[in-house]
């Protein structure tokens, strides 16, 4: 059932990807997939390629994915670890849900931080709640701090589109990501130049 379950959602993210997403398995294993989020363009992490790793349960959709940052990002629902703090992650999970409206709900949390998180008000271990008391703090009380240092991180830790040049392309029916990086492209160019 998963396995059937999780092809479907690979071929349905080939033909209609998310916007500012990609996903899909690490080399052959189908229950392990990397995903990326571009930074969205009215937040601080602007700019920003982030990625995560997605690990599928035995009994998905039955259970929810486990997913986490990989790349590090300064947000108070996601911890040092990479945890985030989402409900539809956990209580909230229906199976109606897939990765790509997963991915999209991460987006917008990007942009919407909730710093009043309902976590916050349960008996939950601290270890397993990915919510950041101390970023939450100065996201309602500096939000200028906030943003810049979430900008400063996104530059320090997350791959840089103007650095970068990534461009998507289809590879056994899902989106992948290639990068080159501009320096070597923009040094070629200059050696290309010189010979002629």
């Amino acid at each position: 059932m998963a396995l059937k379950r999780i092809n479907k959602e690979l071929r349905d993210l080939g033909h209609d990807p998310p916007s500012s997403c990609s996903a899909g398995p690490i080399g052959d294993d189908l229950f392990h997939w990397q995903a990326t989020i571009m930074g969205p363009a009215d937040s601080p992490y602007s700019g920003g390629v982030f990625f995560l790793a997605i690990h599928f349960p035995t009994d998905y959709p039955f259970k929810p994915p486990k997913v986490n940052f990989t790349t590090r990002i300064y947000h108070p629902n996601i911890n040092s670890n990479g945890s985030i703090c989402l409900d539809i992650l956990r209580d909230q999970w229906s199976p109606a849900l897939t990765i790509s409206k997963v991915l999209l709900s991460i987006c917008s949390m990007l942009t919407d931080p909730n710093p009043e998180h309902p976590y916050t008000r349960i008996q939950i271990s601290y270890l397993d709640d990915p919510l950041v008391p101390e970023i939450a703090h100065v996201y309602k009380t500096d939000r200028s701090r906030y943003e810049a240092t979430a900008r400063e991180w996104t530059r320090k830790y997350a791959i840089i589109l103007t650095s970068i040049l990534i461009t998507t392309y289809q590879c056994n029916g899902m989106n992948m990501l290639e990068e080159q990086r501009c320096e070597d492209r923009n040094t070629n160019n200059k050696k290309t130049a010189q010979k002629s």
